[in-house]
């Protein structure tokens, strides 16, 4: 069983930046790959990021690419998203999700979840 907890989110103006960190518990961290997914009201829960075991290599969408970075420290257990030039269409809640193994675009294929933090983008 691996926890997640998710810190660092917060309200922050058009343009700014915020960095978002996930805290693991599993001891064996890296073997799983991670991911940052974000649901706004009303909306599907979205792929932001990806990053895979070792971290070395990440994945994004076009929505988030060359504004988001996404990396892990596996000494640590914690992976991070780095987010850049942002945009009030941006605000959501921001989940991180672990998996075994490979990564994957798709919320249906992470088995554990954090619980989520909220980041608001105001105009």
């Amino acid at each position: 069983q691996v926890q997640l907890v998710e810190s660092g989110g917060g309200l922050v103006q058009a343009g700014g930046s915020l960095s978002l960190s996930c805290a693991a518990s599993e001891g064996t961290f890296n073997n799983y790959a991670m991911a940052w997914f974000r649901q706004a009201p009303g909306k599907e829960r979205e792929f932001v990021a990806a990053i895979n075991w070792s971290g070395g290599s990440t994945y994004y969408p076009g929505s988030t690419k060359d504004r988001f970075t996404i990396s892990r420290d596996n000494a640590e257990n914690t992976v991070y998203l780095q987010m850049n030039s942002l945009k009030p269409e941006d605000t959501a809640v921001y989940y991180c999700a672990a998996r075994r193994l490979e990564y994957s675009r798709s919320q249906y294929d992470y088995r554990y979840w954090g619980r989520g933090t909220q980041v608001t983008v105001s105009s």
